[in-house]
């Protein structure tokens, strides 16, 4: 009884750190501006997140990504865009978080 009752709190811990980190990565993607212009699950002026990550889904695109939300782009979603480009968000946002936001993109 007692090691089901540790595997059940330990599942549930995960959850309640899961929660935490999006929640952290959504208050970050708001601060950041990122809102403006996307949404997780639809489209804004730029595609959904989960449209991105469904696009780079088995792909090492972690870097390319990391480039595009740094110096901003334009051309890769223009069927979704209609040609409005994404402004550069770098240095306003931290290298740092624009990898932590790009990894939760990727993750969704």
């Amino acid at each position: 009884m007692k090691k089901l009752i540790l595997a059940v709190s330990l599942v549930a811990s995960a959850g309640v750190l899961s929660n935490t980190a999006s929640a952290d990565e959504i208050a970050l993607a708001k601060k950041s501006g990122c809102f403006a212009c996307h949404a997780i699950d639809k489209k804004v002026v730029g595609p959904s997140w989960k449209a991105v990550a469904e696009r780079y889904k088995g792909k090492d695109a972690k870097a390319e990504l990391i480039s595009k939300v740094k110096s901003g782009g334009k051309g890769s979603w223009t069927e979704v865009t209609r040609g409005v480009p994404m402004p550069p968000y770098s240095p306003r946002v931290s290298d740092a978080n624009i990898e932590k936001l790009v990894d939760f993109i990727l993750a969704l």
